[in-house]
């Protein structure tokens, strides 16, 4: 399958101790970018996040953010993050200089603080299978939404591709009539002028000209790029950067048909070429 490099999914897991939500969003990026916002009591299990993650994902900026909002219970032995509590007053005292007129932190404020309150009994250790398997959980829906959007994306390039191939077979046919009609005209000019239209020049002429338009090889390499970008595309996989470069190729093919048109239709061909393959570069990026 193809899967796209943007993504969203959201899980959540009641345990004894509270509620755990783990949020992961994925925008496409050149490599594999992992930000984790964790509470602080669940930083030791970053490294075995990390992990897990780079196993299903190749590349894009995934951003992970977990939450853990204990249960209110007074019977539960409790403590206060003295380290962070003092932080939270100086960063109060900082705006209430900055702005006198701003409202002071209430007790509930600070007492929903994520990380202020904490329960002695809560363990890193208990709490590692229940994070793992929550990630786990909401790394499959996310594969999935990747791989939603990918066949979307697949299914617009190769829509994008049909019409490629279209204007590559309209445009074939007329390179032999550009050179039968430059024929025509230079010879109906040299027959004005009392020339000879048999002489040798006019056949140099000729052979230049047609030198000048051919571009059979720029439309065999352009179907050979064209068929390459249908094959990975079916194939599926990461095919992201592979599809990038196939891009960079047709288009430079496309900008060599233009530069050898003489003629008002091969150039607008070639410009509808050159935005075909923007279009297609531009969702490509997204691509994983």
């Amino acid at each position: 399958m193809i899967a796209s490099m943007t993504g969203y999914a959201i899980t959540s897991k009641e345990i004894s101790e509270g509620s755990l939500t783990l949020e992961l969003r994925s925008v496409n990026n050149r490599y594999l970018d992992i930000q984790f916002r964790l509470p602080d009591e669940f930083r030791s299990l970053e490294s075995a996040m990390r992990e897990m993650l780079g196993t299903q994902l190749t590349r894009g900026k995934i951003d992970c953010r977990l939450t853990f909002t204990p249960y209110v219970n007074l019977t539960l032995p409790q403590q206060l993050n003295e380290q962070l509590l003092a932080k939270l007053m100086k960063l109060n005292d900082m705006v209430k200089s900055a702005l006198p007129e701003a409202k002071n932190l209430t007790v509930a404020d600070i007492l929903r603080w994520p990380g202020v309150v904490r329960s002695e009994i809560l363990s890193t250790n208990e709490l590692h299978e229940p994070c793992m398997e929550l990630l786990k959980n909401t790394l499959q829906e996310l594969t999935a939404a990747r791989i939603r959007e990918g066949d979307k994306l697949k299914n617009m390039l190769l829509n994008r591709l049909q019409k490629l191939r279209q204007l590559t077979t309209e445009l074939s046919p007329r390179i032999p009539v550009l050179l039968a009609n430059f024929q025509e005209k230079l010879i109906a000019r040299l027959q004005e002028a009392r020339i000879d239209a048999n002489d040798e020049r006019i056949r140099q002429e000729l052979i230049l000209f047609a030198s000048k338009i051919d571009v059979d090889e720029e439309l065999s390499r352009l179907q050979t790029h064209l068929d390459e970008v249908e094959h990975t595309l079916l194939k599926g996989g990461c095919a992201g950067k592979r599809l990038d470069f196939l891009m960079q190729e047709l288009n430079r093919e496309a900008n060599t048909l233009g530069s050898k048109s003489v003629d008002v239709e091969v150039s607008k061909i070639s410009v509808e070429l050159k935005v075909l393959i923007e279009q297609m570069r531009e969702q490509v990026q997204n691509i994983e």
